[in-house]
């Protein structure tokens, strides 16, 4: 890729118009990792944290992040969602939220899933921040992504 598309010829922001791309099936999946406590796995894997079920909050606040992207981001285009995957796992350090989106449109999904990821992420810490004051967001990545004319992309985990 050459330049930021963002920019117009004098270096204002516009939003890139996507009027003549084709309609394409696209995915994206993003992954984001919240840190926490021994004490909030334990919680988590047992009777749960005192504010509910932080897992099942998490996964609907990704769902309702992904489909409030462009509200949030200032150039992204409002696209049909067609579908989103969340899944919430406890790990032994951490919370791991993975979300998938798909679509059929003219631009992709890749900050849609992210900021999926990302809400949820918060909402774990909303949840658990009455347990655990240090909770961090520890990582929010694009995983993968396919469809339109950057084709296929895979994160290289080795790195």
């Amino acid at each position: 890729m050459t330049g930021f598309t963002h920019l117009d010829d004098s270096g204002d922001a516009h939003m890139v118009d996507v009027t003549e791309k084709a309609v394409t099936d696209r995915q994206a999946r993003a992954r984001a990792f919240v840190r926490v406590d021994s004490t909030v796995v334990e919680m988590l894997r047992g009777s749960g944290v005192p504010k509910g079920d932080a897992l099942a909050v998490a996964r609907i606040a990704a769902i309702a992040g992904t489909k409030r992207t462009n509200e949030l981001i200032p150039l992204c285009h409002p696209i049909a969602i067609h579908g989103v995957d969340v899944d919430v796992s406890v790990e032994d350090d951490g919370v791991r939220i993975d979300v998938t989106v798909r679509t059929a449109d003219r631009t992709g999904v890749e900050m849609e899933a992210l900021t999926g990821a990302s809400v949820g992420a918060l909402a774990v810490i909303d949840m658990v921040k009455g347990v655990d004051r240090s909770a961090m967001i520890d990582e929010v990545v694009l995983v993968e992504k396919f469809g339109g004319r950057s084709g296929h992309y895979v994160r290289d985990e080795s790195a």
